[in-house]
């Protein structure tokens, strides 16, 4: 599953950085601004990758439903501010805290409670249900109304129209942007 949102974020994020947009952006906040507004306006080109990546996944349509409503809250409840701009010619690095559902706690937490109660995601056989899990997991992510905050670096160009652009993500970064980064890992 995580593979699933890292995947998904790379191929949206790596579109968006490609399609650019035809608004001015005046400075390198500007573009970080415009990038992140259109997932929280979940533009078309944000829903039409999104429904690309959900189509490539061995989903249910319950689960596809589930999913994909998951990530639209996700998106259209980002929260962001600019905290830094630094400038050096044509190129710029942007801190922006950004504030989004911990999904990570949610699958953390599902995947603590597989540990306890196999039982309940068997098959009439016996065997593990992978697909009960996964619902149970989408569930959860579902129903997560805690969020986490992080500071993510933008790094922003300006391109052959002299329009500021941001730069592919690190998957790090993407991680944070969709809630599910390991934050546990610092520790």
């Amino acid at each position: 599953m995580k593979k699933l949102f890292v995947s998904l974020g790379v191929l949206l994020l790596s579109v968006l950085v490609l399609t650019g947009c035809s608004l001015t952006r005046s400075t390198a906040g500007d573009a970080v601004k415009l990038f992140l507004d259109q997932y929280k306006n979940l533009s078309s080109s944000v829903l039409s990758d999104l429904e690309d990546v959900i189509s490539n996944e061995d989903f249910t349509d319950k689960q596809e439903e589930v999913y994909r409503d998951i990530l639209k809250k996700q998106y259209s409840d980002i929260k962001y501010e600019i905290t830094d701009e630094s400038y050096n010619g044509d190129t710029a690095t942007v801190e922006a805290k950004v504030s989004v559902y911990d999904l990570y706690k949610a699958q953390s937490n599902a995947a603590s409670y597989l540990s306890d109660h196999q039982n309940e995601f068997l098959d009439e056989n016996g065997t593990f249900d992978d697909s009960k899990f996964l619902d149970y997991k989408l569930e959860q992510m579902k129903k997560m109304s805690d969020r986490v905050e992080y500071t993510v670096t933008f790094e922003v160009i300006k391109d052959e129209d002299k329009k500021w652009q941001v730069k592919e993500l690190s998957e790090t970064d993407l991680e944070k942007i969709h809630g599910v980064y390991n934050y546990e890992q610092e520790k």
